[in-house]
């Protein structure tokens, strides 16, 4: 890697996660994304689909406090764990849904940063990425409480719209927005969905509509 490109690696968001103690400088994508649409919130039940190297697991733990759970799914173990997570090693799309809630009956929070491996071709690419976050929604629509928030990562390309049209279905507010931890030259984007309607098929058993918070 030559120094340029170490520069660019080594920016500010990557050292103020050094800082931090947080395991990659993509914990402050979901700092934004909290901020701008108060997605985690004391108590909740969090889902992290795709959660190597663990900085997501880490703020959400702290975000949700005691109180709450945090579960994160990846094929590849952390490099270290996250007290206050459970993590799941396995392939965060067929893991048995049984396998993710353990105990729990269902999640207040999905989210998904999840990337393909890349193959240098775009389309290819913002194909496969589309593919991990409709496998990431489907997750979602059965796992999350009425009233549950989604954030999930795509690559730009033609998919991004019907998956927006698909979400929109299922949630109250859906926006489409790029953290500003991302980096410019990066085609990723976040689709965030707040207040989940579930119909009668997708309800998590046992999932009680929680009572309404402020934000």
């Amino acid at each position: 890697m030559s120094l340029e490109d170490r520069r660019r690696r080594h920016d500010r968001f990557f050292r103020q996660a050094r800082e931090r103690g947080f395991a990659a400088r993509s914990v402050f994508k979901l700092e934004d994304l909290d901020r701008r649409f108060g997605l985690l919130r004391a108590g909740d039940r969090v889902l992290d689909l795709g959660c190597r190297p663990g900085s997501w697991l880490q703020y959400a733990v702290a975000a949700v406090g005691a109180r709450g759970a945090v579960v994160g799914v990846d094929r590849e173990p952390l490099p270290r764990p996250v007290p206050g997570a459970r993590v799941v090693v396995g392939d965060a799309l067929s893991v048995a849904d049984a396998d993710v809630r353990g105990e729990l009956a269902a999640f207040d929070v999905v989210l998904s940063d999840m990337a393909p491996d890349t193959t240098g071709i775009r389309s290819a690419d913002q194909a496969r990425s589309a593919a991990l976050l409709d496998g990431a929604l489907s997750r979602a629509e059965r796992l999350l409480v009425r009233g549950g928030r989604f954030a999930g990562k795509i690559f730009q390309g033609p998919e991004v719209e019907a998956l927006r049209r698909r979400m929109a279905g299922r949630f109250a507010d859906v926006r489409l927005v790029k953290p500003d931890a991302s980096r410019a030259a990066s085609a990723e984007v976040y689709l965030v969905g707040v207040g989940f309607a579930p119909d009668a098929s997708a309800v998590p058993a046992g999932a009680p509509a929680p009572a309404a918070r402020k934000r």
